[in-house]
């Protein structure tokens, strides 16, 4: 079954790619008179969603939630990154922060994942090679962290936070702290593009010269690249969050 899948993919790739950069969604793009990258972005949204509720029903009582499926399933593929995205949260942040903010963690992982999952099906894009579509993301996290360092160390504990420990090298390290971070949105917008562009090129290319079998290595190059970007996104997120709220809690065990 596993074969006849991944053989059937690297068929489908032939029309794809072969077709002249054709899209399923550029005729819906046009009618919306919104960005393909957008209508694709919906797409993963509204799959998210019925995923979510997918594995609502299969957890809806107790008994379910507690008994997981037999073998390889959906629920037990979800839980396993689950599991791993709470165990990666708690080395990076502890777990007392994990707890608070581990809700986001696993929606942005899960949520990039599934938008950088799509680009490999033939006839899409996926949303995170727009530039836009990363940087969005990364400045919500931006807005994120430091509302969240503001709230739990107050506005001039967060400020002090940027400055270092050292007084009299206060104002410079401020500046290159207030730039650092000024261009983390920038920074996580351009990575997961270039990466996900340059997968997907790949990919078009060797599907274009050689439509039969040899894509197949790509694919799964394919899906190891949309798996690491993801990580890579969720990781720095959980760092961020961490270290704008890690001085207030170093207070509070001193107290």
């Amino acid at each position: 079954m596993k074969i006849f899948i991944t053989l059937l993919i690297s068929i489908l790739s032939l029309p794809a790619f072969a077709a002249g950069g054709f899209t399923w969604l550029s005729g819906l793009s046009h009618e919306l008179h919104l960005a393909e990258h957008t209508v694709t972005f919906l797409l993963t949204a509204v799959i998210f969603i019925v995923g979510g509720l997918v594995y609502r029903a299969k957890t809806k009582s107790i008994d379910d939630s507690l008994v997981p499926d037999k073998g390889i399933s959906f629920r037990n593929i979800i839980e396993a990154i689950a599991k791993f995205i709470y165990n990666l949260s708690k080395e990076a942040m502890g777990e007392k922060a994990t707890k608070q903010y581990y809700p986001l963690l696993i929606f942005y992982f899960l949520f990039i994942f599934i938008n950088n999952l799509i680009g490999l099906v033939p006839g899409f894009l996926p949303p995170t090679e727009n530039f836009n579509t990363g940087l969005a993301l990364g400045v919500w996290i931006f807005i994120y962290y430091n509302w969240k360092g503001i709230q739990v160390q107050g506005l001039v504990g967060h400020l002090k936070h940027l400055m270092g420990p050292v007084l009299f090298m206060a104002p410079l390290i401020f500046i290159l702290e207030f730039i650092s971070h000024a261009m983390r949105p920038l920074t996580l917008g351009l990575r997961i593009r270039g990466n996900m562009l340059g997968d997907h090129t790949v990919l078009a290319i060797f599907s274009d010269l050689v439509p039969y079998l040899v894509p197949i290595p790509f694919y799964c190059l394919g899906i190891f690249v949309c798996f690491m970007q993801a990580f890579v996104f969720t990781l720095l997120t959980m760092i961020y969050i961490g270290m704008a709220v890690e001085t207030h809690d170093h207070e509070e065990h001193a107290h």
